[in-house]
């Protein structure tokens, strides 16, 4: 890559000219002398090999080129500024990154209203979101590469913060078999008809968490594709009631009328890696997904 020519201690002082409305006045502001700040301005200009200015009666004036520039170098200046701030932000402690794990049945409306909170609160911290399904994200965890994890799991060795349930509904399409039995469902009724079953996305130790030993079974890669398969009639599942109200309200599905167990509420949880101390922005994403995770949901997320 090409090194620049042009510093930024140039640029800086180019603004001053215009902002002061002259060199000698961009001289008083900068704490220089006004030979310093016209050799500058000079030599600014010989490198680009572009006029920027031109002197109107006692005021230097942009050129249109000088405008165009003068424009970006306000950016580029901001840039860096930011770049030292964020240097200084990690020098105290602050992170660059904040590494979260969620599975993917929790309500996309709650994490996005916790990291919406947390963007002005943020110091340029970046949040890298990895979405897992059943034990993934507590292999994340475990292996240390996730600050954050959000779980329906009770994992092993580590201390959950409690968050809300996340209602999971047995449905299928209205015009499914199984509701055109109108009775009551029973396992063996369920048994005998395609379950649809999301792939648990760990590798240790992966689980067929709810899975009737169905004679059918089609196994998908994710919840949006389980939704997508039960709205076009190919098998019955257990969905997230919020991934799924518009479809329920709409009569695309239905839930099933189990004789039991057609909800299941599953506690989620928030934990942290035990291994590595929270830094500060870590610890303000935390509370914020405590705190949004409490509120209801309006529709779905």
């Amino acid at each position: 890559m090409k090194a620049p020519r042009v510093t930024l201690d140039q640029w800086r002082t180019l603004q001053a000219v215009v902002d002061c409305g002259g060199f000698a006045q961009a001289a008083e502001a900068l704490h220089r002398s006004q030979s310093s700040v016209s050799y500058a301005m000079a030599r600014l200009q010989e490198q680009l090999g572009v006029p920027l200015l031109r002197i109107d009666g006692r005021k230097a004036v942009l050129t249109e080129a000088g405008e165009v520039l003068l424009r970006r170098s306000r950016q580029l200046i901001s840039q860096a500024s930011q770049l030292e701030d964020l240097a200084h932000r990690m020098e105290q402690g602050w992170e660059a990154e904040v590494r979260l794990v969620v599975d993917a049945a929790y309500p996309n409306a709650k994490l996005i209203r916790a990291l919406k909170a947390f963007m002005p609160q943020s110091q340029g911290c970046r949040v890298l979101l990895r979405e897992e399904v059943l034990s993934g994200a507590e292999e994340v965890l475990t292996e240390g590469t996730a600050d954050l994890a959000i779980s329906g799991l009770d994992i092993t060795g580590y201390l959950g913060t409690e968050l809300g349930p996340v209602e999971f509904v047995a449905v299928a399409h209205v015009g499914h078999a199984l509701h055109q039995l109108q009775r009551k469902l029973s396992v063996q009724d369920l048994q005998s008809q395609m379950q649809i079953v999301v792939r648990d996305s760990g590798q240790r130790s992966p689980r067929d968490s709810g899975w009737l030993g169905a004679e059918q079974r089609w196994t998908v890669g994710s919840l949006a594709t389980s939704v997508k398969f039960v709205c076009s009639g190919l098998g019955f599942a257990w969905l997230p009631r919020h991934m799924i109200a518009r479809e329920l309200e709409e009569g695309v599905l239905r839930p099933l009328p189990l004789i039991q167990g057609g909800t299941r509420r599953p506690l989620f949880y928030l934990y942290t890696n035990k291994d590595k101390p929270l830094g500060p922005a870590a610890r303000i994403l935390s509370e914020l997904i405590k705190t949004h995770d409490a509120e209801p949901l309006a529709h779905a997320g």
